[in-house]
């Protein structure tokens, strides 16, 4: 095997100074993403998967390691960094820890990523004391600050809505809730923060009762699912502005800011609506307008019009380019954003799908539709896992239980725009040692477009 040194992982440290030198660094040689077993015959822990994308080693597009979790049962979401960029210039901060919640278990693992290669369990916060001391289930997003780890949870201790959000100190001790005051929020799921603004944005989904069972068209209809993006006061901790999307932006997911730190631009992806949502500040408050939108398709068999179900997407490091998934379609999109309120798409590759378009891979007929989105860090090449909640996998897409999901990498032209999967890198989840498993959130050692925040 090549030499994937560590020199790359202990160099950044916390993080990266900038944006613009995050896309100066070597080019990945590793890749984490975390894999469940939820809705599939195999009875045996998440795991977190170390994958070599080093070209020039024997052992390129392989799983190389695995952690298994302590317990079964923890359907393992999004995972982040104790430190990022938030951190930099601090010398006793390391990016040294990965936070993995258990979406489904409220568990939360600390794991010690001081060997990138092979990383192990340093801690377990189980889900009895998280919430004893905050009242809070169901952990989702992981974002570092400078002196603590804000986690986005999206239930209560019975899993209902709004949820909060949930605070570790520096030792990975339960510090309690980081929100003040949640006026008008019904539901969570995920945030981003811009400090030099004094201001997060939070989104919604639904309250784990609700999604954990499946999707229901009724559930829409009787508005157990979120519209909603809200606006913080970063300092005070408390909504100061909630925007309803309306049926234009049901189920709004991900939530990023542009990269630099000086930017008002963000974006929400609405998943059911397939719309982008954009804002800024303009005046001195929050504008909100709708710059996406995904048509939905009719297909035979199904009772309605299938719709892109926009469940992913990210922004280069540079700030460039959009790039977005449709789960159902089965597509994933490539936009030049240089105007932010008018994104012109500028690629497009198709890796499955209900849509009839799944193409073939090193032999393996796309199952699934691409999801998950991470980039590399000089925006060249684009990473794809296909799983997006194991109940909604069974829905949608039965054969991911027995076929298990992949790992794709498209390659990126960012002259012109284009995308083009790379026929050389396919890694198969479906031939894991205890049986197909499903891939989803992935993480660079050095940190990666979706993690890092800058101050």
């Amino acid at each position: 095997m090549a030499d994937n040194s560590l020199q790359h992982h202990k160099c950044c440290g916390p993080g990266y100074a900038s944006p613009e030198d995050a896309a100066r660094a070597p080019r990945e040689k590793l890749l984490y993403t975390v894999c469940i077993y939820q809705g599939t015959d195999v009875k045996a822990p998440d795991y977190l998967a170390t994958i070599d994308v080093d070209p020039e080693s024997n052992t390129y597009s392989q799983v190389i390691h695995r952690l298994e979790m302590p317990n079964v049962g923890d359907e393992l979401h999004h995972f982040g960094w104790n430190a990022c960029s938030s951190c930099h210039g601090n010398p006793e901060k390391s990016r040294r820890f990965a936070i993995l919640p258990g979406n489904t278990s409220s568990r939360i693992h600390i794991v010690d990523m001081e060997d990138a290669h092979a990383p192990k369990i340093h801690k377990v916060i189980e889900a009895e004391e998280i919430k004893a001391k905050t009242k809070l289930s169901a952990p989702h997003t992981v974002h570092c600050l400078p002196d603590s780890i804000v986690i986005s949870m999206l239930g209560d201790e019975d899993g209902n809505g709004p949820g909060g959000f949930l605070t570790l100190d520096e030792e990975f001790n339960v510090a309690g809730r980081w929100e003040r005051g949640m006026k008008g929020m019904r539901f969570n799921y995920d945030f981003w923060y811009q400090p030099r603004h004094n201001v997060m944005v939070s989104s919604e989904w639904a309250a784990p009762n609700t999604y954990k069972t499946g999707f229901k068209l009724e559930d829409v209809q009787s508005g157990n699912y979120g519209s909603q993006i809200h606006f913080w006061d970063w300092s005070k901790r408390e909504i100061v502005k909630s925007v309803d999307l309306g049926a234009e932006g049901l189920i709004p997911l991900e939530v990023r800011f542009q990269h630099s730190p000086e930017s008002t631009h963000g974006y929400v992806g609405a998943a059911l609506s397939s719309a982008m949502w954009h804002w800024y500040k303009s005046n001195g408050d929050w504008t909100v307008e709708k710059t996406v939108s995904i048509e939905s398709i009719d297909v035979e068999g199904w009772p309605f019009p299938v719709p892109g179900l926009v469940t992913d997407w990210l922004i280069s490091m540079d700030d460039r380019f959009m790039y977005l998934s449709n789960w159902l379609h089965g597509d994933i999109r490539q936009y030049d954003i240089s105007d932010p309120s008018n994104p012109k798409q500028v690629g497009q590759a198709w890796c499955g799908g209900v849509l009839g378009k799944a193409p073939t891979v090193k032999g393996h007929k796309l199952v699934g539709g691409p999801q998950m989105l991470q980039l590399s860090l000089d925006g060249k090449r684009l990473y794809v896992t296909n799983s997006l909640y194991s109940v909604w996998d069974n829905q949608f897409y039965p054969d991911m239980a027995k076929e298990g999901s992949y790992l794709l990498q498209l390659d990126c032209d960012t002259d012109k725009g284009g995308l083009k999967i790379n026929e050389e890198f396919y890694v198969d989840f479906g031939k894991e040692p205890k049986g197909p498993a499903r891939a989803h959130e992935m993480r660079y050692p050095g940190g990666d477009c979706t993690s890092d925040i800058w101050q």
